[in-house]
């Protein structure tokens, strides 16, 4: 159950001279409110294409993933016979990268809504399901991985023990992002930057509910430091 970062946070925070994602965030966290809040858990069209108050701003393909997937390939020994599953698939750009660099590979999403597959790539547009992903129903061991960036903390602590217990049953291999803080003043501003985000705990915290339901996949902890807050 080891700690694997294979860099994403740290390409999110590179400025590229005319603008500087950190920078953005920062002033973002001054400005956001309850409604900006509502607007985003439509998890809709102003979630992923609407303002950047309100979230993404343009959910759109950049090939990022392809650079991420190298590390992940080679840690998990995946290829073209492998079976990977990916939690929280929104518009399928995971899916697509590892496709690309795999060709053959049975590559699965589910999200737990429908506006992103309805803009999903046509690449992978039918190999998303909707579904919640407390209700995902595979036999023992049946992927060689399972991915989940940035999804599964949306759900409450009920919930999320009942999706690792799922990836645990369903996964050789899995790896998940989850957000920590190490103090009060990390967790406040968690809590003023994220939109959708319902579940932050300690590093500790964490790591006695892993040992507590039996979780041995691989965990990336992400929270302020991460987003560069």
């Amino acid at each position: 159950m080891p700690h694997f970062d294979y860099g994403y946070f740290s390409f999110s925070r590179k400025s590229n001279g005319k603008f500087d994602p950190v920078v953005q965030r920062k002033n973002l966290v001054k400005k956001r409110t309850i409604i900006n809040k509502l607007l985003a858990n439509d998890m809709g069209k102003e979630f992923y294409d609407g303002k950047r108050i309100n979230g993404y701003a343009g959910f759109k393909y950049d090939g990022r993933w392809q650079i991420f997937l190298k590390k992940i390939i080679k840690r998990y020994k995946l290829n073209n016979k492998s079976k990977v599953l990916d939690i929280g698939a929104k518009k399928g750009f995971f899916m697509h990268d590892l496709g690309k660099l795999l060709p053959g590979i049975k590559v699965y999403g589910v999200e737990d809504h429908y506006y992103p597959i309805s803009k999903s790539m046509s690449s992978v547009k039918k190999k998303i399901k909707l579904k919640r992903f407390t209700d995902l129903n595979y036999k023992k061991n049946y992927f060689d991985f399972v991915h989940a960036h940035n999804s599964i903390y949306q759900y409450n602590l009920r919930d999320l023990i009942s999706i690792l217990k799922i990836i645990s049953k369903i996964s050789k291999k899995s790896h998940i992002t989850v957000p920590i803080y190490e103090n009060n003043e990390d967790r406040i501003k968690f809590y003023d930057w994220t939109l959708t985000g319902t579940l932050i705990l300690s590093p500790n915290d964490w790591k006695k509910l892993f040992k507590y339901i039996n979780y041995k996949g691989d965990y990336y902890f992400s929270g302020p430091k991460s987003f560069g807050l």
